[in-house]
């Protein structure tokens, strides 16, 4: 399915990750539903990309995305550094909003999945009376293990949804869309991580200021220092970058 010509991109570590600002990623993936091809999207940040340097099966499903945008700004900084930068940094969660806006126009139907019941709940809530033109075709919680996969699969294909919005964690929800992609035959299926955390009300983002500065990771972590561990990648993959540069295409 994957149309290496269409996307122009950066390869950090082996992983092609797209130059298009929103704009443009916004195009390619209208287009992608119209053509009702499956796409997986992946939001890449730093984390991501050491976990695909340990994990060759990660980093495989990451190479094989239709889509790698670039959502850290460690990612963009990498792009940066190695010479061949990104036009802008492309977030999931204002990716998805975007999609949402896109979505009211073409009149999509949306699948939610992941994150705790009461979460997923306000977040359909939530994203149906922001976005009336879109029909939330169905959602449910991601607490499901593999001996449910299938019937999870067949309930979300009979809701004929343009697109699927996979909150479980980085972990977890890229390799579980990777592996039902074909079988789920969705034309955008992309990983949202915390995402419903915030759209519910949950969570905050960081606010404007962190995210100008680039330290959204930074705020994350002020508010939930349990992330300390997974955030040591973080120095990892800049110290990394720094020493082979040229692994950054």
């Amino acid at each position: 399915m994957k149309d290496a010509g269409a996307v122009p991109t950066v390869t950090i570590f082996g992983i092609p990750v797209s130059k298009m600002d929103m704009k443009e990623t916004l195009s390619y993936l209208i287009e992608a539903i119209q053509s009702r091809a499956p796409h997986q999207v992946i939001t890449a940040n730093p984390i991501m990309v050491m976990a695909a340097l340990d994990n060759p099966a990660y980093k495989e499903i990451m190479v094989s995305a239709e889509l790698v945008v670039p959502d850290g700004t460690g990612v963009v900084w990498a792009a940066e550094r190695g010479g061949n930068p990104v036009k802008e940094r492309v977030p999931g969660y204002d990716l998805l909003h975007e999609l949402m806006k896109e979505g009211e126009h073409y009149h999509w139907r949306v699948y939610l999945l992941g994150s705790t019941p009461e979460v997923i709940r306000e977040t359909a809530s939530r994203l149906q009376m922001q976005y009336p033109g879109v029909t939330i075709a169905g959602f449910r919680d991601g607490f499901f293990g593999p001996a449910e996969d299938d019937e999870v699969v067949a309930t979300i294909v009979e809701a004929k949804p343009d697109l699927l919005f996979v909150a479980r964690g980085a972990d977890t929800q890229e390799p579980w869309i990777a592996k039902h992609k074909s079988r789920l035959g969705i034309p955008v299926m992309m990983g949202v991580g915390g995402s419903f955390d915030v759209i519910s009300g949950k969570t905050k983002r960081a606010p404007l200021a962190f995210q100008k500065l680039r330290l959204e990771w930074f705020y994350r972590l002020l508010k939930e220092p349990t992330r300390y561990k997974r955030m040591l990648a973080l120095p990892k993959f800049a110290v990394k970058v720094m020493r082979e540069k040229d692994s950054v295409t």
